[in-house]
């Protein structure tokens, strides 16, 4: 059982940060805030999601996106950081699974994701 002003605060928390329907499988661009000394500015960080875990404020979802030099990159972010300007859901996957560890292990076309097409 939790407690009733932690549950409070944690649904005000959610209520006032607007976050898109999206799963594993998805192509996302997530705009994160950069702080550098002084100034502070907007980076895109765009991939597949591949996994989301845990509830409430405390949920986080993994981004890998194919940086330089065919290079993986995997993030996570949690959802409700104030970090994270806005996510944007580019394309929808069809996958079979909740978590896609196994894209780690794939390289061009076979780590392709079939589109969702409506």
């Amino acid at each position: 059982m939790r407690n009733k002003y932690i549950d409070a605060f944690e649904a005000g928390q959610i209520a006032q940060k607007n976050v898109p329907a999206f799963r594993a499988g998805d192509t996302l661009r997530v705009a994160v805030k950069i702080v550098e000394g002084d100034k502070q500015r907007v980076q895109n960080f765009e991939g597949v999601c591949i996994a989301r875990r845990g509830t409430g404020t405390g949920e986080t979802f993994m981004v890998r996106k194919i940086g330089a030099n065919s290079v993986g990159v995997e993030r996570i972010f949690p959802i409700y950081s104030d970090s994270i300007d806005e996510i944007v859901v580019l394309r929808r996957g069809v996958v079979r699974r909740a978590k896609l560890f196994y894209l780690r292990d794939r390289r061009g076309k076979a780590a392709k994701i079939r589109e969702l097409r409506k």
